[in-house]
């Protein structure tokens, strides 16, 4: 009675744990393995209690204005003829869960190479990640972390011809998007959390000790993420010359 005289909303759902059970009226039990997805796991909450999820799920979609996409360019003085790369190097969980910043480095330097331009992308949390990118890679990138709004850093993955990320919300968005992307996994599991998209493809290294879901490596090496070559990253997204 407290809960719903507090918040007014008559018909509360959700899954029985984490002590919700003073919250909810509509108390579900989560069946993990007919689930796996987060996403299923959400989306069975709308149907009625007993009642199967209906499949398949809708992928979620964003649409990005192109008028809107040439004044993100412009503003940020970038080159509208060049094709390019979008990175997401952040991942707010842990540093389990983000790509080393010398792999990106290096990644970056073979596409600058190949005439791409390779766009560093994240807010302000992710501005020492991509510091870090930057400098490693000399001039292969331009840094944009924390200098953009989340409106404009959508019209810039809308914008790139390719993503690469960390399993993170810029990854979301870049598969709502559409764009073709190669998702990082490190800690997480793609089963669990994927990219929402035919054209995203997760690059993993399926290592005995992973998924952990930590936020930093218990074994001390973090080798889900260490030993996942930048090599790999490039034939994923079969990347051509711009």
């Amino acid at each position: 009675m407290l809960a719903q005289s507090t918040t007014g909303i008559a018909r509360r759902t959700g899954y029985r744990g984490e002590m919700r059970y003073g919250l909810l009226n509509d108390l579900r039990v989560l069946d993990e393995a007919a689930l796996p997805r987060l996403v299923d796991r959400y989306a069975a909450l709308a149907e009625p209690a007993g009642e199967a999820l209906r499949r398949p799920v809708p992928e979620p979609r964003l649409a990005s204005d192109p008028a809107l996409r040439a004044a993100t360019l412009a503003k940020l003085g970038l080159d509208p003829h060049r094709p390019a790369v979008a990175f997401a190097p952040g991942a707010e969980y842990g540093p389990a869960k983000r790509w080393p910043a010398r792999h990106f480095a290096a990644l970056a330097r073979t596409l600058a190479e190949r005439g791409w331009q390779v766009w560093l992308l994240g807010s302000g949390r992710d501005m020492q990640a991509a510091r870090e990118i930057a400098a490693a890679a000399g001039d292969a990138c331009i840094d944009l972390a924390g200098r953009t709004t989340l409106d404009e850093a959508i019209d810039l993955l809308a914008s790139a011809a390719r993503v690469v990320t960390n399993d993170s919300g810029l990854m979301h968005v870049a598969a709502a998007l559409d764009r073709p992307t190669a998702a990082l996994f490190g800690s997480s599991s793609p089963a669990y959390t994927p990219p929402l998209a035919a054209h995203a493809r997760v690059i993993s290294l399926h290592l005995s000790c992973s998924p952990c879901f930590q936020r930093t490596c218990p074994l001390g090496h973090t080798d889900c993420l260490e030993k996942l070559d930048p090599a790999m990253v490039l034939e994923a997204l079969d990347f051509p010359r711009a």
